[in-house]
């Protein structure tokens, strides 16, 4: 009988889960294992099937009370067949006692609901390379969020987020082949947004934003430094003025995901989130 056995991923295995993403049409960035790692490095567990890997799952513990699952993920040809499930029980298990956050994708959101996650909202990915011009509004000047102090970057990620994630964000600022943007006035943080390079379009997230025009203009600026190449950003449809925002950009869907908690949804500022950071770790 074959020998099916649950270990903590490598380095190496975060890498492979990320081409296991690619497959499913996920599009993840080239550099996010940096961040995925340095947040929660027992949170990402592999099934392997006599010694080759063929199930993954993230399920990282963010505080004492959250956690999040994604990248839950069995190779086709062994669907059906057990694995996945052995999964999905030993992740749970490391997060008992949690709210548990997840992106899921349209055909398993139906298995979620029976694991006891319901949805909270939906995130529509807007992708294409933006048709509209942009302009900063008055008195907002764009930075590299990396020049900021950190606290204020970490105090500002807080609101949209349900516990705080500092070991996360940190790396996901800093990580390779990305640009941070930040939009001051008057010395006050009034937007955020990360640009990372990924298998085809480049991803923006986080994107928050006190204002529409704040977010267009981060999304124009980060636009601009890859010139006539497409940007996908999922966004909530909470927030009507994103979805907004986003026709008016020439930005069309392409994917959908909801987010959904084992709990009560979290209480963030919806109206401020116009683009989430990772459908992987929230």
């Amino acid at each position: 009988m074959p020998t099916f056995e649950i270990t903590v991923a490598s380095v190496d295995d975060i890498g492979l889960m990320g081409d296991w993403a690619d497959a499913e049409g996920w599009n993840p960035g080239h550099t996010d294992g940096h961040a995925f790692f340095a947040t929660d490095p027992q949170g990402f567990l592999i099934g392997r099937l006599d010694g080759d890997p063929v199930a993954c799952i993230s399920v990282v513990r963010y505080g004492t009370g959250f956690g999040f699952l994604g990248f839950y993920i069995t190779r086709p040809p062994l669907r059906g067949q057990g694995y996945g499930i052995q999964l999905w029980h030993a992740g749970m298990a490391r997060l008992a006692g949690r709210n548990v956050g997840l992106d899921g994708v349209v055909a398993q959101q139906g298995n979620y609901r029976k694991s006891g996650f319901r949805s909270a909202w939906n995130n529509i990915r807007y992708e294409g390379t933006p048709s509209a011009e942009t302009a900063t509004p008055t008195g907002v000047t764009l930075v590299d969020a990396r020049t900021l102090p950190f606290g204020q970057l970490a105090a500002y990620d807080r609101r949209f987020f349900p516990a705080a994630r500092d070991n996360f964000l940190a790396s996901w600022i800093a990580a390779p082949q990305r640009r941070a943007l930040a939009a001051m006035h008057e010395g006050e943080l009034r937007g955020l947004a990360v640009m990372r390079t990924c298998r085809t379009a480049s991803r923006i997230g986080p994107l928050y934003a006190a204002s529409p025009d704040v977010a267009a203009a981060l999304v124009g600026e980060l636009a601009a430094t890859t010139p006539g190449k497409p940007v996908a950003i999922d966004v909530p449809d909470t927030n009507t003025a994103a979805v907004h925002l986003m026709e008016q950009l020439g930005l069309a869907p392409s994917f959908e995901t909801a987010r959904m908690y084992t709990g009560p949804a979290p209480r963030i500022d919806h109206s401020g989130l116009f683009g989430v950071t990772s459908l992987e770790l929230g």
